[in-house]
């Protein structure tokens, strides 16, 4: 891991070394069987949809207008990483700011890694009274091993490497790429 930022021309490099795992076109059909999934399961429940920020940023953003069926948005700000490769303690810096007392809630995440980060989330929101927490990511990890959460609904599985792109960052970047590459 860089001590310091990456400059542009760093960045470039990362990018330019990387493997392409999920390009474009894929994500997208990716993302509209994803919504037609959550859509048949939650259409009836009027839920709050809540981005994990700031990687699920792009994810919500390219799948909420594919929901068909109201809902209420919010977000929470909960990370491990830093601008880093590895997982730390989790910090929360947003909760939601509505009232969830007895709401079904939709967590949108970008990735489930290890899984920390989601399973406190799901445990957060209960315990601030959700009726229900189904969680739906972009991505899987597959890790080969246990995690202390499994999603409701998955987009796509990924290989035990970092990967970046789609809401997912390598050194804080490149959270803005529509494919998802991994670091070599």
């Amino acid at each position: 891991m860089p001590n310091t930022p990456l400059d542009g021309k760093q960045a470039w490099a990362l990018l330019n070394n990387a493997e392409l795992l999920h390009g474009a076109t894929e994500i997208e059909l990716t993302l509209d069987r994803l919504a037609s999934r959550i859509t048949d399961a939650m259409a009836d429940s009027f839920p709050i949809a809540l981005c994990v920020m700031g990687g699920a940023v792009v994810f919500a953003g390219k799948l909420l207008p594919r929901l068909g069926f109201p809902l209420e948005f919010d977000y929470l700000h909960a990370t491990r990483y830093r601008n880093g490769t590895s997982g730390g303690d989790i910090e929360w810096s947003v909760l939601p700011r509505g009232n969830l007392q007895g709401r079904s809630i939709l967590l949108l995440d970008d990735i489930l890694d290890e899984g920390h980060t989601l399973a406190a989330a799901k445990t957060r929101l209960l315990e601030l009274g959700a009726a229900e927490v189904r969680i739906a990511v972009l991505a899987d990890k597959l890790i080969g091993r246990p995690k202390p959460i499994a999603a409701d609904f998955v987009g796509l599985h990924l290989p035990d490497r970092y990967v970046f792109g789609m809401g997912m960052d390598a050194y804080g970047l490149w959270r803005n790429l529509p494919a998802i590459y991994a670091l070599k």
